[in-house]
């Protein structure tokens, strides 16, 4: 049931809702690293597991990550996969910059307030975990702030023009 739960939180949230990806046919969709498997007692010694492909089966693999240097890394996306002899029907949940919105997706749901509302704690998020990258080609620096891309727009922070704006027009009014 957590997992099926945290299925659900994958939509709840101020990010862009993520896309489901469908795949129907021969097994090929790995859950996460090798496709569908399970494990038997190994006949020629008992005492090791072997692993063999699952003929009949259902898997859940939950988001993939793990903490380095005590920050997030996203490992996989998650999936939903049922095995069927040889054929495989598949769910896929991807995101925008896979990368930045998983781990900011990470610290929004783990290391955020949550007695804050959703806008208070993706302003949090945007303050404490920055995604603002640099990115050099043919010697032409770009500024690329991720969260412009993966936050819906309501919760995105605001820039210093927009706030002068929106300022001058509430005295105005």
């Amino acid at each position: 049931m957590k997992s099926f739960k945290e299925f659900i939180s994958y939509f709840n949230t101020p990010f862009v809702r993520p896309k489901l990806n469908f795949y129907i046919g021969k097994v090929a969709i790995g859950t996460p690293y090798f496709t569908p498997r399970k494990a038997i007692k190994d006949p020629t010694t008992p005492t090791r597991l072997k692993f063999v492909p699952k003929k009949i089966g259902f898997d859940i693999c939950r988001l993939g990550w793990k903490t380095k240097w005590s920050q997030f890394r996203f490992e996989w996306s998650p999936i939903i996969s049922f095995v069927f002899f040889r054929w495989q029907i598949a769910i896929t949940i991807s995101a925008p910059e896979q990368d930045h919105y998983w781990e900011s997706w990470l610290y929004y749901q783990y290391e955020t307030d949550k007695k804050k509302s959703i806008l208070e704690r993706a302003i949090q998020c945007q303050k404490e975990y920055p995604q603002n990258w640099k990115s050099t080609r043919n010697g032409v620096e770009t500024k690329i702030n991720f969260y412009d891309i993966i936050l819906k727009k309501k919760y995105r922070l605001k820039k210093i023009d927009e706030l002068r704006e929106e300022k001058l027009n509430s005295l105005f009014k």
